[in-house]
């Protein structure tokens, strides 16, 4: 049974990969944003023409599948090294981007509902 990797493993095996290659010089913040553009975009193009239908089902075509997983590896692997660019935890920063959308976008009802609970107390 394979292990699951976790994002610091797989920073640090991503770091390494570029090192051992002296790629250092061109993984840039710059460099990084502009190729995780070129990805990103690469997978909206799978996805361009298809119905919304379509593209709920893309993943039940084998070929299409592997080119969505692909280009999802490579998105996530480009943000990954951005990230430790420039020292942003990727899981710190997503946590607290979670709680201040909760806190602007409320559940609709939620405070009625809480000044309910309260008023029964």
């Amino acid at each position: 049974m394979t292990e699951q990797p976790d994002l610091a493993r797989l920073q640090r095996r991503l770091a390494e990969f570029a090192a051992a290659r002296n790629w250092q010089p061109y993984h840039t913040p710059k460099n990084l944003v502009a190729a995780l553009s070129v990805e990103a975009s690469e997978l909206v193009e799978i996805f361009q023409w298809l119905t919304p239908e379509e593209s709920a089902r893309v993943m039940d075509d084998p070929g299409t599948a592997h080119r969505v997983t692909d280009e999802v590896a490579d998105v996530l692997a480009y943000l990954l090294q951005l990230c430790e660019v420039l020292g942003i935890d990727p899981l710190a920063a997503l946590a607290a981007k979670i709680e201040r959308n909760e806190r602007r976008f409320p559940v609709p009802g939620a405070e009625e509902r809480a000044g309910e609970q309260q008023a029964d107390s």
